[in-house]
């Protein structure tokens, strides 16, 4: 081979190894460019899903979502926002007035000894009741279990007043009631449980299905935002207008629950007739 050939094919070498260095080069700004290019893009996703995490954070959930939700009175109601509960004879001229909540165990005791007594009273037209539910013990002890309980009788009362009454009563029954510092009513399927054993609501699709959604979950929330309404701040209370009736205690003693009872009911019976004056036979 001529020194010409031989540096000829040098000089091809040198351009070819050139030549592969540039597009190495190229290659590797190229790969620099999409990393930063990912990177950015990792940033942004993430940055919007962090962004996406804070706005879904910051909304309100639970009970507290159900403040803002639609508010749907049940059927049978009436007063501003349908916390008005009144139930009896439209004839009645008295109104007596109950303070309850459905986790309170003083307001337990009170439907398990003497309940039946007052919804006779209904039942004859003695007087009608106006029942204002509360959701203090939630607010005290932690829970939920009186407010959801609350919208359950919401859908029940959209029933009807007589639904209400007694599904309120096995809410409070001994079978069913839990202890104050237990939760139960806090499940809907607690409650749903204890509705098949009222006859007005076993079975009954549409008012399962207004558990389930938290239909009344709004109203609810409305008539426990009555709480210390007419200065009332404990349960179960008893009024006749902006009167404070004063129910006797049962003697705190031994005896049978049947002796609990008759004292109960007849405290109650003297307290009634007190005020309203000795039923009519």
């Amino acid at each position: 081979m001529s020194n010409r050939n031989s540096q000829a094919a040098k000089s091809a070498a040198r351009e070819r190894i050139r030549a592969e260095r540039e597009r190495e080069k190229k290659r590797a700004r190229l790969r620099r460019q999409l990393v930063v290019a990912g990177g950015v893009l990792g940033v942004l996703v993430i940055a919007g899903g962090i962004g996406y995490g804070v706005m879904k954070a910051n909304e309100p959930t639970g009970w507290e979502a159900a403040k803002e939700a639609k508010l749907v009175e049940p059927a049978h109601t009436q007063g501003k926002n349908g916390t008005e509960i009144l139930i009896g004879d439209k004839n009645a001229k008295e109104t007596l007035e109950v303070f309850e909540d459905v986790r309170c165990p003083a307001c337990a005791a009170f439907e398990q000894s003497t309940g039946k007594v007052l919804l006779k009273d209904i039942d004859d037209g003695r007087y009608k009741v106006r029942y204002t539910m509360y959701a203090f013990i939630d607010d005290m002890g932690g829970g939920e279990g009186s407010k959801n309980a609350l919208s359950a009788l919401g859908a029940a009362l959209n029933k009807s007043p007589e639904a209400f009454l007694h599904y309120k009563e096995a809410l409070y029954s001994l079978k069913n009631h839990p202890e104050e510092s237990v939760d139960t009513y806090a499940k809907d399927s607690a409650l749903l449980k204890v509705a098949d054993q009222v006859p007005e609501l076993k079975g009954d699709k549409k008012f399962q299905q207004a558990v389930k959604d938290g239909t009344y979950d709004r109203w609810a929330m409305e008539m426990a935002g009555l709480f210390g309404r007419k200065g009332v701040k404990g349960t179960p209370t008893f009024m006749h207008g902006d009167k404070k009736l004063e129910l006797a205690p049962v003697p705190q003693q031994q005896m049978t629950r049947e002796q609990y009872n008759k004292i109960a009911q007849a405290n109650f019976k003297k307290m009634i007739d007190k005020e309203f004056g000795p039923a009519q036979k």
